[in-house]
């Protein structure tokens, strides 16, 4: 058994299939495209499903990204939960880290385990990748994904605590 699929078991799931997606593979590009489109048209994914020309590029772009992958989760054949994530480059480490840019359990799924097994799979990869850490964003409002990421070992970081904590800012282009 894989270090991914152990981490997986660790937040066990009956019946749940927890693995990296393959980008060229047409079932998973879809699972990624549906996934991802429930998740934008939640309030915590801005309330608005992606435009058509994304979900028709989408898979084919993260395959072109270099460090990018994503983990689906899947109970028996109906996807059920992804991550998408990147590797970057951490200087202060001088080795990758890997960031959890989407974290997605389709609505009727939440509070299964999916969360965790796929943070656990995430995790696997990242050590697998040689990654110094596992970063990602949340909403401040979002109080069951932050329970999820704090009972995983996330959380808010200071480089000093006289400056307060990280932030996380977008400048849109």
């Amino acid at each position: 058994m894989s270090e991914a699929a152990d981490l997986a078991e660790q937040g066990h799931v009956d019946g749940l299939n927890v693995r990296l997606a393959n980008y060229g593979y047409e079932a998973d590009g879809k699972a990624i495209v549906a996934l991802l489109d429930a998740y934008a048209r939640d309030p915590m994914g801005g309330g608005e499903g992606l435009a058509p020309a994304v979900q028709q590029r989408l898979a084919i772009a993260l395959d072109a990204f270099p460090g990018a992958f994503s983990v689906l989760a899947f109970a028996g054949a109906e996807p059920v939960g992804l991550a998408n994530c990147f590797t970057g480059f951490s200087t202060f480490a001088a080795r990758p880290l890997v960031n959890i840019h989407d974290l997605v359990v389709l609505s009727e799924h939440r509070g299964k385990g999916i969360g965790r097994a796929l943070m656990n799979a995430v995790e696997a990869e990242a050590r697998t990748r040689g990654a110094c850490k596992v970063t990602l964003e949340v909403l401040s409002g979002n109080a069951p994904a932050k329970a999820l990421y704090t009972a995983q070992g996330f959380a808010t970081y200071a480089l000093d605590p006289d400056a307060g904590t990280a932030q996380f800012w977008e400048k849109k282009l």
